[in-house]
């Protein structure tokens, strides 16, 4: 048991969660949107230099000291409040600095609970030792909705409710829903469809422009490679960075209604649709030459390792895939200047446009009380997710926030695209899943996923296991 005040340790995971898509948006309406937003996205990061990429925002909420609290919250003083979540290191320190404005307002103290990466084993153990923390953040929707089928977690009281309707869009707003009640805020987004790049790399290697499609952004991995730099950094011993490479290449590669159905396990992971992406994965994940460390060297890297050798050492790579949320790395373990020396495009397109993932964290309440149903009051409230995006490596969903108080310019266009797609959106799909199967360290399609990064041939041995092990969860829940 790690339970303690302030802890700063734990093993990274990370986060996403796919959309209850409201019955209002038509399938083509939400495929059209997506496209749209992919090319806005594609723009503003294209738009986005180095010379604005330091906060400047003049807001006084870089660390918490807002002007005018847009939320009024109790005394809660000689309270001792615990919040449970994945983020270690940087992410965590971050989060820290929103607890920090929570502490001094509201007189409460707040310990930090980290989960390790299987959070819905780590919550039910804790949950039915009679020991849950206060608060919770979820980084699936199915376990969301497992623990309200259970009963473990609480409705949001009328203020934190009253700040989810004023701040969230109803895509986001069901994301934390169950069966007719609010559940969860989704207070940390996330933009899981993006490619960091060393400039020094790139200028070096020759190249002049970000690669579009994939067939180009094998052939920028070929030409990093051919001039001395690893090409990809792949975080490949946290399952999840792999579940959104394939995720990514499938959704740009088979579409939406298929991705929908998949993710539904409407159908099957022996659809033809799956042997494809993975055989397309297979082009770079089968080329040790273009992994840093090769195969091997990736699945012991863990995702923040997977950063840090991008933009330091004596031989970076070339590019490292992952969302929004890579800033938080860059800015704490380099000395990288996110917009000069780090600068991100869309993921290349593998079908007819660049994918769209989204994920995000819920926060929710698994005790209920004063204390916690203010925390999420102010978790939901503009205050707090000014005071996090000030520190970097943050993304919010929210549509009322300052979108200045962003620390740089590439994370602030990110911010906006997500802010202007509205309900159109397409979630992470193994956050949609069984945890069993899309949100457990060791098995399912975590390991299933490893095991294919070791040996990219076995692809229908693979789309064996995977429709298995998915079966297996679907029917146990």
């Amino acid at each position: 048991m790690r339970s303690t005040l302030r802890t700063r340790t734990t093993p990274q995971a990370a986060r996403s969660l796919q959309a209850a898509r409201t019955a209002r948006s038509a399938q083509a309406a939400r495929a059209t949107a997506a496209a749209v937003v992919a090319g806005a996205l594609a723009l503003a990061l294209t738009a986005c230099g180095g010379d604005d990429d330091k906060n400047s925002t003049g807001s006084g909420k870089e660390t918490g000291g807002t002007s005018e609290p847009s939320v009024q919250l109790p005394n809660l003083k000689g309270q001792t409040l615990e919040v449970a979540a994945v983020w270690t290191g940087a992410e965590q320190k971050n989060f820290m600095k929103v607890m920090d404005e929570f502490e001094k307002r509201t007189g409460a103290e707040i310990g930090f609970v980290p989960t390790g990466n299987n959070t819905s084993t780590f919550l039910g153990t804790k949950i039915q030792g009679g020991k849950p923390p206060d608060v919770a953040f979820l980084p699936q929707v199915g376990v969301l909705h497992q623990f309200a089928e259970k009963g473990w977690v609480k409705p949001l009281g009328a203020e934190a409710q009253a700040q989810v309707d004023k701040n969230f869009s109803q895509g986001w707003k069901d994301l934390g829903a169950y069966k007719g009640k609010q559940y969860g805020a989704y207070v940390k987004a996330a933009n899981k469809s993006l490619v960091w790049y060393n400039t020094a790399n790139f200028e070096a290697a020759g190249l002049s422009d970000t690669p579009k499609t994939w067939k180009d952004f094998l052939s920028t991995a070929q030409t990093l490679s051919d001039a001395g730099s690893p090409a990809v950094s792949i975080g490949g011993a946290d399952g999840w960075t792999l579940t959104d490479w394939f995720e990514n290449v499938y959704l740009s590669q088979a579409g939406p209604e298929k991705y929908d159905q998949l993710a539904a396990h409407k159908i099957k992971w022996t659809d033809p649709s799956v042997k494809k992406a993975l055989t397309t994965l297979a082009e770079l994940w089968g080329k040790d030459e273009l992994i840093a460390g090769g195969r091997k060297g990736a699945l012991n890297t863990e995702f923040p390792k997977s950063v840090t050798q991008t933009f330091s050492g004596d031989t970076p790579a070339g590019m490292v895939f992952e969302g929004d949320f890579v800033t938080a790395n860059i800015n704490a373990d380099t000395k990288a200047e996110v917009g000069t020396d780090a600068k991100v495009f869309s993921f290349p397109a593998v079908g007819d446009a660049s994918p769209v993932v989204s994920g995000g964290d819920a926060a929710v309440i698994l005790k209920d009380g004063e204390g916690a149903q203010a925390l999420l009051t102010f978790l939901a409230s503009t205050d707090a997710a000014e005071i996090w995006a000030a520190q970097g490596g943050f993304l919010s969903p929210s549509k009322t926030m300052d979108q200045a108080t962003y620390k740089d310019a590439v994370t602030r266009q990110i911010a906006k695209a997500l802010v202007e797609a509205g309900d159109d959106f397409r979630f992470d799909m193994s956050d949609q899943a069984p945890a069993a199967f899309g949100g457990t360290q060791g098995v399912g399609e975590w390991k299933d996923l490893q095991d294919f990064l070791s040996n990219p041939k076995d692809v229908a041995g693979t789309q064996q296991k995977l429709e298995a092990d998915a079966a297996k969860a679907y029917a146990d829940q």
